[in-house]
């Protein structure tokens, strides 16, 4: 809808599947709210919402009701040019009108300002800009830059390493007096005394009421909103075990004690959320990266010298210097100098591109050799970093459609864990017989196997199995030039059985190029009696190029390029005449040259020259031809192409070796299309296409059964992509932020489609893997616990660290590298 609004929240506080289940459900019941995707792994809620019917407070507010909160940041800032405590109250009003600012303190006296915000959808450098707006000048008081969503990350580090910490300190002896007991290494008058108990009762109760007073707090808040978490199945569990004893100790019941079962179930378990939450950390590595590529500072000129200026200052239009060894630090269009720039940070390719007057330059490339002068385009979020950053953000916050199977489960699996707890309970006490020799009552027993079976279970291995996979896959995408726009467009493209390649711009250049120049036998004779230092070949592309400098026609430009490629001097032509649709004619140096067609010829009454065959053996090669007459007779024929970019044939061969079949289509003639086709050798060619019929022949791909990755320009091809299983477009630069397919290539090498195709489909396999164990574990060590077969400490082994394995095999696609 038009006036939907998008907003992405920081929510913490989840700890498993269950509880983004919960945040989504209350998030849609607020009224206006039109989309909701959370994700576990970012900690990320993405919010349609329709801005008439309700606000981003609401949705604020919704969070915490919920249990959980929105991480936050704080900017101090001096504020500059306010005359009184009116401009102080107009300012605090200005600031809480925008979007993503939830408090604004601003002070006339200390000419101050507090103001909390929210990092994912303003930042301080729009805080600063909007006071400069105003009509004052802000300042950082620290000059620091706030990572807030990494420092509240950090912040449940430490936090998860203190609680950890406290609980190994209790939890070993505590551990380590119970075997020696159990084992009968203790005098048995300690070993049955009172005293021994209620030690290891005062050992136990802090990491049972302390270490775990997180999940007693994520338990309540989740059975206040009417549903359960593992939270939930940890306070159970530890709880059963820790409170039995208690009754045990105060003499209530006959029995053993279990003090250590409960504390070591709820300190394993802290060490196991303690390593997610490192882990989790490094599958953000590739945001960061992006983040951290950008320049600090900018020199600019203004007023005729030259300013460093922080970069978030500089502004459309600015004149910028770079010089060698230094970040250009945003978008703009070379002014002035030549130079090489390495832009594999942003593109992934190796090679540095030369760069020159007119030549556009993104930010955050390196500028390698000359100093350059450029005038600044985009700034900001406009910036293709700036857009490549958020297009990631997006993609790591959306859910793969493969997830939903996962999400099902997870929504039921709390409850259905807990009867199979209170089943296993009720058989091993009421149903089956204690063994003669048993040192334990029926109650014990069943009592034991029931706490297995709720801390073996472990929902967080499905909540995780997906997000982490996709955060890693598009990161390191990202690093590689490819931007997945979505989960479902990176599970798309590894599911891709048949690519269409459009040709004009895709496969080949897009512009047309000398392929061939071929002079007559009296023209060499010619050239040599006048002994030119230039070859026949070479004399004939001078004076054509001499003439074609005057013209617009995109076969005249290709013969200008190929001459000013090889540095060729040009004479001005006299008497320039351009005849539509045949050629063009001018004197040059005293003679008189006509570059055009055969009909140009005829009309003009120019004599072939025997070179009809020549001709008629460019034409089949699907190539224009370009006769050159020079003095009443054709002296020479150029041929022009559309030529193959460098790494198409490498990159088709690659899709072929990995198993695909390689369709290309357009709207050029048959002859034309076959002659490129059999360059590259693509499986299949579909010419003289009209661009709105181009998506009913993907359409008819699709109802063969073939899963079909489009690549295009993203524009022309628009209907195509859009109805593709999977579009992929090609964009240089500046392009990519308004590319139309979900899946957008930085650089317009095609090399990139088989790099994406290979690193969806590695990270489609990661996810099933992940997925395989999550359920595997599950299915196989629940019953395992129901039967007897695990004690509650090992069962909070296997928990913990069923969680660490999913997060740790989605990082192993950090070390993934191309195929080519």
């Amino acid at each position: 809808m038009a006036n939907t609004k998008h907003f992405t929240i920081p929510v913490t506080g989840m700890t498993c599947a269950n509880c983004v289940a919960t945040v989504e459900r209350n998030l849609k019941k607020v009224d206006g709210v039109e989309r909701v995707s959370v994700n576990l792994s970012s900690e990320r809620a993405n919010i349609d919402i329709d801005p008439n019917v309700t606000e981003l407070d609401a949705i604020v507010n919704r969070v915490k009701q919920t249990g959980y909160d929105v991480a936050t940041g704080d900017a101090d800032l001096i504020i500059h040019r306010m005359s009184d405590d009116n401009d102080a109250r107009r300012l605090e009003k200005t600031l809480l009108q925008y979007d993503g600012i939830q408090k604004a303190d601003v002070s006339f006296t200390s000419e101050r300002a507090r103001i909390t915000y929210i990092p994912t959808i303003i930042s301080q450098s729009d805080i600063r800009k909007i006071v400069t707006k105003s009509g004052f000048e802000a300042v950082d008081i620290d000059g620091n830059f706030q990572d807030v969503e990494q420092q509240a990350r950090e912040i449940e580090i430490a936090k998860q390493r203190h609680y950890l910490i406290v609980g190994v300190i209790f939890t070993v002896p505590l551990f380590i007096i119970s075997m020696a007991r159990d084992f009968g290494f203790l005098p048995p008058i300690l070993a049955q005394s009172m005293f021994l108990d209620l030690f290891m009762w005062a050992l136990a109760t802090p990491v049972q009421f302390y270490v775990g007073w997180q999940y007693y707090i994520g338990a309540y808040k989740a059975l206040r909103n009417l549903t359960a978490n593992m939270d939930v199945l940890i306070v159970m569990g530890s709880s059963a075990a820790y409170f039995y004893s208690v009754a045990v100790v105060l003499g209530l019941i006959p029995g053993h004690v279990y003090f250590e079962t409960a504390a070591v179930i709820i300190t394993l378990i802290k060490l196991g959320k303690y390593l997610e939450a490192r882990a989790k950390g490094k599958t953000s590595e590739a945001i960061k990266k992006l983040m951290g590529l950008q320049a600090k500072t900018a020199h600019i000129i203004r007023d005729g010298e030259e300013t460093e200026i922080p970069i978030d200052e500089v502004a459309v239009g600015d004149f910028i210097i770079v010089r060698p060894g230094e970040k250009i630090p945003v978008d703009g269009v070379v002014i002035e100098g030549r130079s090489s720039v390495d832009e594999s940070m942003l593109t992934g390719e190796s090679l540095p591109v030369s760069i020159g007057p007119g030549d556009q330059v993104i930010g955050a490339t390196l500028n390698k050799l000359g100093l350059l002068k450029f005038e600044a385009t985009r700034v900001g979020k406009d910036t293709t970093l700036s857009q490549i950053i958020k297009l990631v953000e997006e993609a790591q916050g959306s859910k793969a459609p493969i997830q939903q199977m996962a999400d099902k489960v997870s929504a039921v699996f709390v409850p259905f864990v807990i009867a199979i707890a209170a089943v296993t309970f009720l058989l091993w006490y009421f149903i089956i017989p204690l063994p003669t020799n048993s040192d334990i009552d029926l109650f014990t027993r069943a009592l034991i196997n029931m706490v297995s079976v709720l801390v073996i279970a472990c929902p967080c291995a499905m909540g995780l199995a997906t997000p982490t996979a996709v955060m890693v896959g598009t990161g390191r995408g990202a690093e590689n030039g490819i931007l997945f726009k979505s989960g479902e467009a990176l599970e798309a493209a590894g599911r891709t059985t048949a690519v269409v390649f459009d040709k004009t711009g895709t496969i080949t250049k897009g512009q047309p190029a000398v392929t061939d120049i071929v002079v007559g036998d009296d023209w060499v004779s010619i050239v040599n009696r006048k002994d030119k230092d230039h070859s026949a070949e070479k004399e004939l592309l001078r004076l054509a190029a001499s003439v074609e400098q005057g013209s617009e026609h995109p076969l005249g430009e290709a013969i200008w390029a190929e001459a000013n490629s090889r540095s060729m001097i040009l004479t001005q032509p006299d008497g320039f005449v351009a005849e539509i649709g045949h050629g063009v004619k001018a004197e040059v140096d005293g003679q008189s040259v006509l570059v055009g067609n055969q009909r140009m010829m005829q009309a003009n009454n120019q004599l072939m020259n025997g070179l009809d065959p020549i001709v008629e053996r460019l034409q089949t090669e699907a190539k224009t031809t370009m006769l050159v007459a020079v003095d009443g007779a054709v002296r020479g024929v150029i041929g022009v192409a559309d030529t193959v970019k460098e790494g198409s044939e490498e990159a088709i061969q690659e899709l072929h070796k990995m198993g695909l079949m390689i369709v290309m289509i357009t709207g050029d003639n048959q002859q034309t299309a076959e002659a490129i086709g059999k360059e590259v050798s693509v499986d299949s060619i579909l010419a003289e296409v009209y661009p709105a019929d181009k998506s009913i022949q993907v359409e008819n791909m699709q109802s063969s059964g073939e899963s079909v990755a489009m690549v295009g320009d993203g524009i022309n091809d628009a209907p195509a992509l859009a109805q593709a299983d999977v579009g992929i477009a090609l964009g240089t630069g500046t392009d990519v932020a308004i590319a139309a397919a979900p899946v957008t290539l930085i650089s317009d090498d095609l090399r990139g489609v088989p790099r994406a195709i290979d690193l969806s489909r590695r990270t489609l396999r990661t996810i099933k893997q992940n997925l395989f164990w999550a359920f595997f574990y599950n299915i196989v060590l629940i019953p395992a616990a129901a039967v007897g077969l695990l004690n509650p400490m090992l069962a909070a082994t296997a928990m913990a660290f069923s969680s660490i394995f999913v997060v740790s095999n989605s990082l192993r696609l950090r070390r993934y590298k191309t195929r080519i």
